[in-house]
């Protein structure tokens, strides 16, 4: 009797092994199955996204080459009549613009001059405070305080360039004028402009450009790997030592990209700059009333008519050509600077 219960107590764990065994196969069958059947139907899923998805992306790209190709020939097309009709070297090299006179005169030098001065100045004061202000809020600010500026930052991004203009105008404005009157009392041959100057409008476009140099600026240093900073620090670098050797140079081509657009920025600006620059026709030096490409256009579009609305057309063209060449050369400068 004992002997047979021990036989039964043998086979009985052969028979749940064999019986275990059993369910396994089935359920790894049914696995198999289950995953082949997924497989096929995620692979047609798939390979449908990936049509639609190249079909978008190809649309999409096809707009954006025909938008620039568009915009290109529409430029040329109208500017060129008035080259055709005023000559190329009186319009580019003449500094008189009198276009509604008895005997008109159509010469942007002193236009074209205004606006490289005071882009260039804009962006020579805009970017040192947009890449340091950027260098502050991401590697020294304390939390509490970066999360006060860095919204205020923004928000100045979104702020309309009208507003720039008026603050301008009210603040900006009679501040220049009290130093002009300083500076030129008593003389009987400077033209006072009331604060409305280069200056007034070079100020402002540094205002404006702030928040694009300083968001992409602080986004290119946040990207940089934290084991350069850790490495430079191990080394016995100071802190300032290893954010002017190290994350800036890391970040160049982030903060490259914030100038580019920083110079897009100013260059295009017209609104702002027509409320505090003056408006006229000069030389640009600091106490002049002047005019850029941008607000040539706008102040003058509403009642130009024939030759007139032709040339202001082709002021555009220039313009267009002018930043053109601008990122031409800053992209050149940052791919050398991605090779090195």
């Amino acid at each position: 009797m004992s002997g047979a219960l021990s036989l039964i107590q043998i086979k009985a764990p052969k028979i749940l092994i064999r019986n275990d065994i059993v369910c396994k196969k089935e359920l790894n069958g049914e696995m198999r199955d289950m995953n082949k059947e997924s497989i096929i139907g995620s692979s047609r899923t798939k390979s449908t996204i990936e049509t639609a998805a190249g079909f978008i992306f190809a649309v999409c790209g096809t707009i954006g080459i025909v938008a620039v190709v568009s915009i290109t020939l529409y430029m040329i097309l109208n500017g060129l009549p008035a080259i055709q009709e005023v000559g190329l070297t009186e319009i580019l090299f003449s500094s008189v613009w009198t276009p509604t006179a008895a005997d008109p005169h159509y010469g942007i030098l002193y236009i074209i001059f205004t606006s490289i001065v005071g882009t260039f100045l804009a962006i020579l004061i805009g970017v040192p405070i947009g890449v340091l202000s950027a260098v502050f809020l991401s590697e020294v600010a304390p939390k509490p305080l970066t999360k006060i500026v860095r919204p205020a930052v923004e928000l100045l991004a979104g702020i309309p360039s009208v507003i720039y203009g008026l603050l301008g105008i009210m603040i900006l404005n009679p501040l220049m004028y009290q130093i002009e009157l300083k500076i030129f009392e008593g003389s009987t041959t400077h033209q006072f402009t009331g604060g409305s100057n280069l200056i007034s409008a070079v100020l402002v476009l540094a205002i404006m450009i702030l928040p694009t140099v300083i968001n992409i600026s602080e986004s290119a240093l946040r990207s940089v790997p934290n084991y350069l900073k850790e490495a430079s620090l191990g080394l016995g670098a100071s802190k300032i030592q290893t954010i002017f050797k190290v994350q800036i140079p890391a970040a160049k081509s982030g903060i490259v990209t914030a100038i580019v657009l920083g110079v897009g920025r100013a260059i295009g600006e017209a609104m702002a700059i027509s409320l505090v620059a003056g408006s006229s026709v000069n030389f640009p030096l600091p106490f002049n009333s002047v005019r850029f490409l941008t607000t040539a256009i706008v102040s003058e579009m509403g009642y130009a008519v024939d030759t007139h609305r032709r040339v202001l057309f082709t002021i555009g063209l220039v313009l267009f050509v002018f930043i053109m060449i601008i990122n031409l050369n800053l992209n050149k400068v940052l791919k050398k600077g991605e090779e090195e």
